[in-house]
């Protein structure tokens, strides 16, 4: 790439190295616009005479150009790819979704010397029309061989990104409190439905029980008959693991025990089970207040119908320190 000063004529096909103003400070050309026959007279009405542009080497591809094909293979599912200015290419939502990202590859490309992606945090809930990520090539051009090595890894490794969609997702949730179900609902339904607000959701399914096995047992079955997409357990009190009742409730409604303890502050004593592709998610605490916790960072995957792993529950604790 060789950058220069030519006459206005002799710009036609080039690339201008920095953004043109007219006297009154307005906007002529953006810098990387590649200068057309009417730019070329469009400089010469405004009055000038040179200006500064590049010109691509052999096995170098516009900037434009270059991020347009990462684009197209960094992010998957309900996303919609806007070129911007800049050699910028921008990733929205077509709809209400939640982010899955590949960390360790977006990393890897990031590493690169010819583009950067940036992405919101792994399982983020993003609204439709809202931007997913944005990539930024070197400016002007780059080298052919740098670009198809990203490429290359993304085609090997799958997308940096997907966007799945939150459609029409349903919400069951157990109250429960050792003395009077109903008690646990009166503390936390109002939060609950703060928390379900920001999802724009409200809760299909609600039951409340004594804190007992066989009271919890029973109402979790039931709740699970309905087929809701997730299922979360509102408890008055703070298990110290599994082998608790509300653990023993999952296990004899037929739930499989994923995870207890998330490295989430709050939010640690988070205990996750699956029956079937159903999560039941307990997070003792966590209903209290309408304050970002570790519902918040597991529920818009959970709602999106993405079985979130105990490994992936493990991995939380970079960025886990929340308040």
């Amino acid at each position: 790439m060789r950058a220069q000063t030519v006459n206005v004529r002799e710009a036609h096909g080039r690339i201008l190295c920095c953004t043109i103003f007219r006297p009154g400070g307005k906007k002529l050309l953006a810098k990387g616009h590649l200068v057309s026959e009417e730019d070329v007279l469009l400089l010469e009405t405004e009055g000038m005479q040179k200006v500064w542009v590049t010109e691509l080497d052999e096995g170098e591809i516009p900037e434009d150009d270059a991020v347009t094909q990462v684009a197209a293979l960094v992010g998957c599912g309900s996303v919609e790819i806007r070129l911007a200015a800049g050699g910028r290419a921008n990733l929205f939502a077509t709809e209400d979704c939640s982010v899955l990202v590949d960390d360790e590859l977006l990393k890897q490309i990031n590493c690169t010397a010819s583009v950067v992606i940036a992405t919101p945090v792994n399982f983020s809930f993003v609204r439709a029309g809202e931007r997913l990520a944005t990539i930024k090539s070197a400016p002007f051009a780059v080298s052919q061989q740098q670009l198809e090595a990203v490429l290359s890894i993304i085609r090997e490794r799958g997308p940096i990104l997907q966007a799945r969609p939150l459609r029409d997702p349903s919400v069951a949730i157990l109250y429960s409190d050792p003395c009077a179900g109903d008690r646990a609902r009166q503390q936390f339904e109002n939060i609950m439905k703060q928390r379900l607000d920001r999802y724009g959701i409200t809760p299909r399914f609600s039951l409340a029980a004594v804190e007992d096995e066989a009271s919890l047992s029973k109402a979790l079955g039931h709740l699970l008959r309905a087929q809701p997409t997730v299922v979360l357990v509102a408890s008055t009190t703070a298990p110290a693991g599994p082998e608790d009742v509300v653990g023993r409730a999952m296990l004899n409604a037929g739930c499989q025990l994923e995870r207890f303890l998330a490295p989430v502050e709050p939010g640690t004593l988070l205990l996750l089970g699956y029956k079937d592709d159903i999560p039941v998610l307990s997070a003792p605490g966590c209903f209290r207040s309408a304050k970002s916790n570790v519902v918040d960072l597991v529920l818009p995957p959970m709602l999106a119908r993405y079985r979130v792993s105990g490994w992936e529950i493990a991995c939380l604790g970079h960025g886990g320190l929340i308040g």
